[in-house]
């Protein structure tokens, strides 16, 4: 059955994918998620072509050649549909989300196989699921903090999902069915299905982790759980995060619909608290109630908005065209407002003045941007933009309050935005050739020139900006892999090296060998057991590399006693035969090859004439015999020590800092940059930092990082919401002058 490859399977598919409202939020990520496996898959085709062609290049008959370039040809015709289709599934997931659990959400498909179903299922099929079954285990046990995460906050945005029924499009198992249903066009064997599977698995499956932060990302920057973090125990968690769901959807569905003038019930705790101190201040300090006061009139609601519209947007800047000039300016927004209301007193002679909710709306503004302006993990180009939008914002506030309760407003969600794009910013001469920075100044330009107290403008521009940080992000997310990739690959070599050369430097260390063994093994062997080294994990040949140096020596010692004679005899033509076959798949020289191996078959010969001269090859002495000296520690051994038990509190930091986090190091002559965590090669115990654009900048071990850190040389950037943080902050000021 080929289901899938015509245009009329296509157009119902697309039309299943869109036949139910989905949230706006999981529009966005879909649209991400789908451009991205589309560029990932794009990868994975390519590297089969590559394997099938290189396999039929070492085909050992015409017909398995043929076979092989049969499969790059079915591959190469039906590739673009199978890429729709699977892009389509993977939509349709997002539409209506299949239930997370089971590894495949189609009646069609296998399930975990059990004992009593093997019998029933065919040997290629069998082949089939158990390398899916094998690819979303893997995927699992490496993505479990972000897939738990992710399928916590989609079980809040889908109504139908609960705690017991959990969803997640984007679950391995789900991914996994979308690309094997896929592929059900594709007219291939099972060999070259697997290969097929395999390919996905490498370059698909194995890269999850950018989409995963990516969706993870958008859903806490709609408001949808922000502050659940998974560290590996999901039993207590889960239920608190859900506890913490059941609240935010209660709260959320209770004002989908407010009223201008109306906070909303669910999240309005905080903004009704701070309401509540500035009230007791105001009481501490004997001021009245406004209503009291018959000469006073007081202004607020579509009156105060009247006077704020001929306020001018742009107060802090000199020239409209040169916002990033200078340094950020704290306007002082309860001065401008009171000189506003004294060039429009009333006829009647009462003084203008604003009521109390008006009045602490204004405060809050004041407080917020206070924080926002002295805020160390936003970087200065940023703070410099976001300080000319004090006016805008209070105008915002004043027309709708629910800025403060709703972390999906349009002008929150923009300054959130432009607040985590800019995080990655080291200095300010960036600005000059930075596309997004660009993007920012025109957004705020945007702002300031046409924002007419109509809010709509900032959710445009705030959409806007999420496409176009999409794209930027898609990008430096493929070129993040890239380097990814490259450095851990770059970094086993390194280690397989390192490997190679001490095992080696003990090996020969400890007997006296001939200059022509010591040259077969160093410049010859060497890279026998590099390659093994790197193979290691697919081949297990790493042991038998090393197995082959021992017999080597060992062949190199007479032997006496007839039955180790009769041994010698049996390993030394396996042992020549591996010599040769190994360094021939180096490609070593050929003419020095016969060259070396014929030394060595002489060197064998001596050693096994030599029965009388054993003490030719006797081992080195001991470098001391009985127990050693014992030397006082130098000053520097000392200092060393010292250093070490410090640096331990901080290495716990460290191990808390997660993939995606960014950092900023200062650097001795007072320079700094920004960069954030790409990769934690833990076999090499290296920690790699990447750039906005995502290529490497440094790399460092977990010690090293230490020592950074307790030497103040490197701080972890806070990347929560700026809005949220602002808020937390304000609150904790007001508590303190409270207490």
């Amino acid at each position: 059955m080929n289901k899938q490859s015509g245009i009329h399977y296509l157009r119902e598919h697309r039309e299943a994918g869109s036949s139910r409202p989905v949230p706006a939020e999981v529009t966005r990520i879909r649209d991400t998620v789908v451009a991205g496996l589309g560029d990932l898959l794009q990868g994975a085709f390519d590297a089969v072509d590559d394997s099938l062609f290189e396999l039929a290049n070492n085909a050992r008959s015409n017909n398995e050649q043929n076979r092989y370039f049969e499969a790059m040809r079915e591959i190469r015709i039906k590739r673009k549909g199978v890429e729709r289709h699977f892009q389509n599934a993977v939509a349709q997931n997002f539409a209506n989300p299949p239930r997370s659990g089971s590894v495949f959400s189609d009646d069609s498909q296998a399930t975990q196989p059990s004992a009593d179903s093997l019998s029933l299922v065919g040997n290629d099929d069998l082949e089939e699921q158990v390398a899916l079954n094998a690819m979303i285990t893997k995927a699992k046990a490496h993505f479990q903090g972000p897939l738990h995460q992710l399928q916590t906050r989609f079980s809040v945005v889908y109504p139908e999902a609960s705690e017991e029924l959990p969803v997640n499009p984007m679950a391995p198992e789900h991914l996994c069915s979308a690309f094997t249903e896929a592929i059900q066009a594709l007219e291939i064997q099972i060999r070259e299905r697997l290969i097929l599977l395999k390919q996905f698995d490498r370059y698909v499956v194995s890269n999850l982790g950018m989409l995963l932060d990516e969706a993870n990302r958008i859903l806490i920057q709609a408001g949808v759980i922000p502050n659940f973090r998974y560290h590996g125990k999901a039993g207590q968690q889960h239920k608190d995060a859900k506890d913490k769901a059941g609240k935010q959807t209660s709260s959320e569905s209770a004002v989908s619909e407010p009223s201008q003038d109306s906070i909303q019930a669910g999240d309005s705790a905080v903004f009704d608290q701070i309401r509540q101190m500035l009230a007791l201040q105001r009481a501490n300090a004997g001021i009245p109630p406004r209503t009291s006061d018959p000469n006073i009139h007081v202004i607020g609601g579509a009156e105060l908005i009247g006077l704020l519209s001929a306020l001018p947007q742009q107060l802090a800047a000199s020239h409209s065209d040169n916002l990033s000039a200078g340094e950020p300016v704290t306007v002082d927004l309860r001065q401008v407002v009171e000189q506003l209301l004294a060039r429009n007193a009333a006829e009647d002679g009462k003084k203008p003045a604003l009521n109390e909710l008006d009045e602490d709306l204004i405060n809050l503004v004041s407080m917020l941007f206070e924080f926002i302006l002295d805020d160390y993990n936003l970087s200065a180009p940023i703070q410099v933009l976001i300080s000319r939008l004090q006016i805008p914002i209070l105008k915002v506030v004043i027309k709708d309050k629910s800025f403060f309760s709703k972390a999906t407003h349009p002008a929150r969600r923009l300054l959130n935005s432009l607040a985590r794009a800019g995080i990655g910013w080291s200095d300010s001469d960036e600005k000059t050739r930075d596309k997004l920075y660009d993007k920012i100044h025109s957004i705020v330009q945007h702002i300031l020139n046409e924002f007419d107290g109509d809010v709509s403008l900032f959710e445009k521009l705030s959409d806007e900006f999420d496409q176009y940080l999409a794209r930027e992000n898609r990008k430096a997310s493929l070129v993040e892999q890239r380097t990814r990739e490259s450095e851990r690959g770059r970094i086993k070599s390194q280690k397989a090296q390192e490997t190679v050369d001490r095992v080696l430097r003990e090996k020969v260390a400890r007997y006296h060998l001939p200059d022509s063994i010591h040259n077969i093994l160093v410049n010859g062997w060497s890279r026998v057991m590099f390659l093994a080294y790197l193979r290691d994990d697919v081949e297990h040949r790493w042991l038998e590399s090393v197995r082959v140096v021992d017999d080597l020596i060992w062949c190199l010692h007479p032997h006496l006693e007839d039955d180790e004679r009769d041994q010698w005899v049996r390993v030394v033509p396996g042992l020549i035969k591996s010599l040769r076959a190994g360094l021939e798949e180096v490609s070593y020289n050929s003419s020095k090859l016969d060259e070396m191996m014929g030394e060595l078959k002489h060197e064998l010969t001596e050693a096994f004439r030599a029965n009388a001269q054993a003490e030719a090859f006797e081992d080195m002495p001991d470098a001391y015999s009985g127990e050693p000296e014992q030397t006082p520690p130098t000053a520097i051994e000392r200092q060393q020590e010292l250093e070490e038990a410090a640096v331990a509190e901080y290495v716990a930091q460290i191990d808390n800092i997660e993939i995606g986090n960014w950092v900023e190091f200062n650097l001795v002559n007072g320079a700094s940059f920004r960069c954030k965590l790409s990769a934690i090669i833990e076999e090499a115990d290296c920690f790699v930092f990447v750039n906005r654009m995502g290529l490497k900048v440094i790399e460092k071990s977990r010690i090293e990082l230490a020592h950074e850190m307790r030497r103040g040389r490197m701080t972890v950037l806070e990347q929560g919401a700026l809005i949220d943080r602002a808020l937390d902050a304000v609150v904790g000021n007001l508590r303190n002058r409270a207490g």
